[in-house]
């Protein structure tokens, strides 16, 4: 069994602790304080050893109910995913997941120092630490000084772990980061899509912000369009494997959700503890499985010494 170990950025690519270029793949939960029920250690046990999910993303709604009015009981919600994967030798993505986070830098700063303090030690941890930044927002004002307040607050723990960053415009805008990149050399970039609204163009500023240096991870697609509903788009869908196939990018579907709509990987009623068959899962859900079961290598990160 292949073990990357810690993982760093070297250029356009994530690599693991002997140099091998590592393409991780896997799911992301669905917005902590809507879909707790899947928040814990039998999902995250059965998408490593069913559908050889090498990465999980435990995506900690920060407004709308999430942890800026419930600190205590979303951070236990991370806490346990972060667990979870730790013991079963999987990568996992600590995401804030905000479309304000930069109005807030306290709030985020003291989260993801209290995360490193804890978790640095291991190298199975990623920190996402601005999920989606909206359109009207300045990456250069806004975006990228929020983010290095937060990467200093991470860095006085973990000097180590990757730490990525959220794009303007719902993360799609990566060329605006690639051409003012952020101080901190083992850092990425979050690349989002829905393949029924992003196409060719979006893959065209992908390859743009890459040719400038920068190492991408899309912590967060769908299958369909961007509202997360309408119709599914499997042909589209393949044509984003291909690309992320070419240029070696990390991937997490959205989303482990029973939510009744296109882009979760489960059917209403969807049971809470893993164990789906082929009839609890949407099509998104049996694409995504298929995907990951076809092209994973399992991977057991160790401890770091």
């Amino acid at each position: 069994m292949e073990k990357y170990g810690q993982l760093s950025v070297k250029g356009n690519y994530i690599v693991g602790q002997y140099g091998d270029t590592v393409q991780l793949r896997g799911m992301s939960l669905f917005w902590s304080q809507w879909m707790s029920q899947y928040y814990n250690p039998y999902v995250v046990k059965f998408l490593k050893d069913k559908w050889k999910s090498t990465v999980i993303r435990a995506a900690m709604g920060v407004e709308m109910g999430g942890y800026a009015d419930s600190r205590a009981s979303e951070r236990e919600k991370v806490m346990t995913i972060v667990d979870a994967a730790i013991r079963n030798g999987i990568y996992v993505i600590i995401d804030y997941h905000s479309h304000e986070a930069h109005t807030s830098p306290d709030m985020a700063k003291k989260f993801f120092a209290d995360m490193a303090k804890k978790y640095g030690k291991y190298p199975n941890v990623l920190y996402e630490i601005y999920n989606e930044p909206l359109n009207y927002v300045s990456w250069s004002k806004d975006i990228k000084p929020y983010a290095e307040k937060v990467i200093e607050s991470i860095r006085q723990y973990d000097p180590d772990n990757i730490i990525i960053i959220g794009t303007r415009q719902w993360s799609q805008m990566v060329s605006e980061a690639a051409e003012d990149p952020v101080k901190d050399t083992n850092s990425v970039y979050t690349l989002h899509f829905y393949a029924g609204s992003h196409k060719q163009w979006l893959r065209d500023e992908a390859k743009k912000a890459m040719d400038k240096g920068i190492a991408l991870f899309v912590t967060e697609f769908g299958t369909c369009h961007a509202s997360g509903n309408g119709s599914y788009d499997p042909e589209e869908t393949k044509i984003w494997f291909d690309f992320m196939d070419k240029y070696k990018i990390s991937w997490c579907n959205w989303s482990i959700a029973d939510k009744d709509e296109t882009a979760s990987a489960l059917k209403p009623g969807g049971f809470s503890a893993g164990g789906w068959e082929d009839s609890d899962l949407t099509p998104s859900g049996i694409l995504i499985r298929d995907e990951m079961i076809l092209k994973n290598t399992p991977i057991v990160p160790s401890k770091k010494k």
